[in-house]
């Protein structure tokens, strides 16, 4: 194995570890799942410094780890159709998709701080798809009697996401701008 992809490999490595830390620190919890944190940070910044295939690969594995952590919650799926929904939706898309960070940036030419928050906010924007995707078709049921289970979904995952994104923007600025080392491509 060359000295690149070692590298890849392990900046990966301490990239997941850093996002699976940062999912533990929540500044807001909901009852039913989903929290405000930093987590996706590390993956977004995987791939703006190394492109989509380390970005979404990152972004895939450490879907696994939160997958494998936090099993109990494709346990209440009550159809094994439902738990490949959930694992799919809320694990595997959710986190490989932040990794595609780099492919949104590009395509703000000329400021490459701007180009990193506008790609940070397109896969945050991927990741509440798939977070409302997965509230209205796996877990309508928890919407209040009289409320559609689109509603519900799109109000209950935009609490959360987009504050997450909101922030997530903004730390991805303050990266760039106070540390633009962290931020450069390495590929």
């Amino acid at each position: 194995m060359n000295q690149a992809k070692t590298r890849l490999i392990v900046e990966g490595a301490l990239m997941i570890a850093m996002a699976y830390v940062l999912s533990m620190i929540k500044f807001f919890e909901l009852p039913q799942g989903g929290s405000i944190t930093l987590e996706m940070l590390p993956l977004v910044v995987m791939g703006l410094r190394n492109g989509p295939k380390w970005g979404c690969l990152t972004g895939f594995v450490h879907g696994i780890l939160q997958m494998i952590l936090g099993f109990s919650n494709v346990l209440y799926c009550a159809t094994l159709l439902s738990q490949l929904g959930c694992i799919l939706l809320d694990y595997l898309l959710a986190f490989t998709c932040l990794g595609l960070s780099a492919v949104f940036a590009d395509r703000i030419k000329g400021n490459k701080v701007m180009g990193a928050a506008f790609g940070a906010v397109v896969v945050g924007i991927l990741r509440f798809i798939c977070s409302f995707l997965s509230g209205w078709l796996l877990w309508g049921s928890y919407a209040p009697e009289g409320t559609s289970a689109v509603v519900y979904s799109f109000g209950y995952n935009a609490s959360y996401m987009i504050p997450d994104i909101i922030i997530l923007a903004v730390v991805v600025v303050i990266l760039y701008k106070t540390a633009p080392q962290i931020m450069r491509k390495a590929y």
